[in-house]
């Protein structure tokens, strides 16, 4: 009875201290040029740029989430605090000089044909908001297709034909599944390179350029990731979901090799969630295709409730194709807003990790030693951080 008491009150606690976590503003901080050495920690905001992230209005006190560019490149991202009465573009700027460097980047090549993907449901409002950051893209040759997944009314289609014509293609998928979606799509597109994002992100202008330019760069990757913002940070379950981690992935770029295995990844390449995530991912559209696409049984949608990603990546990885990890390519993500929402995308996060691995192993057994090799090195990894932490 005791114990029963002790563990209701335990959840008291920690609902009340979910509860009272306050909003957070985000920012874009644009600082001019390479950093010189002696502007480290300095308050000389000439040239500095502060702009709300997608949709927000313009910046107070308080607490702020700011990405940092250098030129306009992504290099980090930071929690500042705005006392009352302070300048933030000075405050800010001054906190965004103390952020590591970062190597240069290189040139890129003109990239490929592509096609992005963008699978939706019931969901106008927010795929306007995506639409219109997508056709706003620096890409000199690009397509978008939405995929109206198992539509229950004509107001999808109805956008797409009404505001955005010849621009966009719509295409109808009435069985419901964003694996299934997303190979409907990948049947109908033209570009050499297929992008996928949600319905619920705002790219970027470089987004596409920045993902697909590696394509052309190696003629051997299969893959590409991107990095992944939040759009708001207005509600406790947002704070708390960026605050462990979010879906963003660092900001040093970094190619993974199946010929080559990482030595940090001990599971690799089955720890495919280190790689990125379906918001934001593209392919050589000839692999996925050759590669049979998604596994259907995956995504959202169905009763995986998610993996369909994850196993794309593996699926590249084990034809022997590299992924490539590119923080330049940004998209920003409106995250769940409520607690309800937050348990429900963790419980298929859970559920969607055992599908991909399983429908990996089901669909490639020869996978299978591979995977039980690097079980005892994985777990080994596991229990190294769990004696750090």
């Amino acid at each position: 009875m005791a114990g029963g008491r002790r563990a209701r009150q335990e959840t008291r606690r920690e609902i009340e201290q979910f509860l009272s976590i306050g909003p957070v503003q985000v920012a874009e901080l644009d600082l001019p040029g390479a950093r010189d050495a002696e502007d480290r920690g300095t308050a000389d905001t000439e040239g500095v740029e502060l702009r709300p992230g997608p949709g927000g209005a313009p910046i107070t006190s308080g607490s702020v989430f700011v990405l940092v560019r250098r030129a306009g490149r992504p290099v980090g991202t930071l929690l500042g605090q705005v006392p009352d009465g302070a300048d933030p573009v000075a405050v800010l700027a001054g906190l965004a000089r103390e952020l590591p460097p970062q190597a240069p980047p290189e040139p890129l090549p003109v990239p490929p044909s592509a096609s992005v993907v963008v699978a939706t449901r019931e969901r106008a409002g927010r795929l306007a908001r995506a639409l219109d950051s997508l056709l706003a893209q620096d890409h000199p040759d690009f397509e978008i297709v939405v995929v109206d997944n198992a539509p229950v009314t004509e107001e999808t289609r109805e956008l797409v034909e009404r505001k955005y014509g010849e621009r966009v293609r719509y295409v109808c998928e009435p069985v419901p599944g964003l694996a299934i979606a997303h190979n409907r799509g990948l049947a109908a597109v033209h570009g050499r390179v297929v992008a996928f994002t949600d319905d619920d992100v705002v790219a970027d202008p470089r987004w596409l350029t920045e993902l697909t330019a590696p394509f052309a760069a190696d003629p051997g990757l299969g893959c590409a990731t991107g990095l992944i913002l939040p759009a708001r940070l207005r509600t406790p379950a947002q704070v708390l979901l960026e605050s462990h981690g979010g879906f963003a992935k660092g900001f040093v770029p970094r190619t993974y090799d199946p010929a080559r295995p990482p030595a940090d990844e001990p599971l690799f390449p089955f720890t495919a969630g280190r790689f990125g995530s379906g918001a934001n991912m593209a392919f050589r559209t000839s692999l996925l295709r050759a590669v049979g696409g998604f596994d259907p049984a995956t995504g959202a949608g169905t009763r995986a409730r998610g993996g369909d990603d994850l196993y794309g990546f593996v699926r590249v990885l084990a034809e022997g194709r590299r992924l490539r990890y590119t923080p330049s390519a940004l998209v920003w993500h409106h995250h769940r807003e409520t607690w309800r929402d937050l348990e429900t995308q963790a419980y298929g996060y859970g559920a969607g990790l055992t599908a991909y691995l399983t429908a990996i192993l089901v669909n490639r057994p020869a996978l299978l030693p591979a995977f039980l090799a690097r079980v005892p090195g994985g777990l080994a990894h596991a229990r190294g951080l769990t004696a750090v932490l």
